[in-house]
């Protein structure tokens, strides 16, 4: 794997993990928290982003076998789960949990899964798993995959001083572009799943 496509994997899982509706979402939770008692859940969630994108990498092939699901069919159903999450970026709706009772419960789920790791960043690192090229080039694509899991989880340290510097309209505006990025990701994502199911046939 090159520089550049090393880079192109970091840009397009960072953008999969929807990093600023994870961080409106951390906000909501954590209104009435401590500082301390953020920086303790952004720490665990990031650590439980990392651990779940890690082992869903490496055994996607497994998870197909077993299923016996081939690569583009998955392609086509992850993009199209991850279109939904994309138009509910650009709507602005989202779930918090009804409670509340233990903050740092909320670290794994539903902060970590489905917020960040939802189905469509599950089906893109299962694709990316089955696309590496060789031990190496999986080796490659985690590095990818931690970095961009490490970078949303600075944010999530971050997350106060974001808030205080373009305020909730602001995060609310980048979580729009970044659900209209999403939506060209998981568009294509389907259009070369459905290309290579049409190819035999032409």
């Amino acid at each position: 794997m090159t520089l550049a496509e090393f880079f192109a994997v970091y840009v397009k899982f960072f953008f999969i993990l929807t990093p600023f509706f994870v961080i409106a979402v951390f906000l909501a939770m954590t209104e009435y928290e401590s500082d301390a008692v953020r920086r303790a859940l952004a720490v665990r969630s990031t650590i439980g982003m990392v651990i779940i994108s890690i082992v869903l990498l490496f055994f996607g092939d497994t998870i197909f076998a077993l299923f016996g699901i081939t690569v583009d069919a998955f392609r086509i159903g992850a993009g199209s789960l991850l279109f939904l999450t994309a138009v509910s970026l650009v709507e602005g709706k989202f779930q918090l949990p009804a409670s509340k009772a233990s903050i740092m419960d909320l670290a794994i789920v539903p902060l970590a899964i489905p917020t960040a790791l939802g189905p469509g960043a599950v089906g893109a690192l299962l694709v990316m798993g089955s696309e590496a090229q060789g031990y190496s080039g999986l080796v490659w694509t985690a590095g990818a995959v931690t970095l961009a899991v490490l970078c949303v989880g600075v944010l999530l340290l971050s997350a106060q001083f974001i808030k205080r510097l373009i305020g909730r309209s602001g995060l609310s505006m980048l979580s729009k572009i970044t659900g209209l990025i999403l939506a060209a990701l998981s568009c294509q994502m389907i259009f070369t799943g459905v290309a290579a199911f049409l190819k035999p046939a032409a």
